[in-house]
């Protein structure tokens, strides 16, 4: 029992170490700028879409809390009335 837990951690170590040697190689390859996240023009036409669409989902959010608002208003006021009769 005690070689398959030597086994299973020997393979552990095996991938561990070529996922190291992997990642080495290829920030060889591309260097720093592997990790460069500067936006580029694609990602700029995308965060303006994406802001385009915050600001019209915002808007619909402010519609929709005045019709709950005048709802609940309105309803206040047939129940105001109710009372009256």
């Amino acid at each position: 029992m005690i070689a398959i837990f030597d086994a299973v951690v020997l393979i552990v170590a095996f991938v561990v170490v070529g996922r190291i040697i992997q990642s080495r190689r290829l920030f060889r390859q591309r260097g720093p700028q592997m990790f460069d996240v500067t936006p580029g023009s694609e990602d700029e036409g995308e965060t303006r879409r994406l802001r385009d669409e915050v600001t019209q989902l915002k808007q619909r959010i402010q519609v929709l809390e005045r019709i709950a608002v005048e709802k609940e208003n309105s309803l206040a006021r047939e129940i105001d009335q109710l009372r009256d009769r």
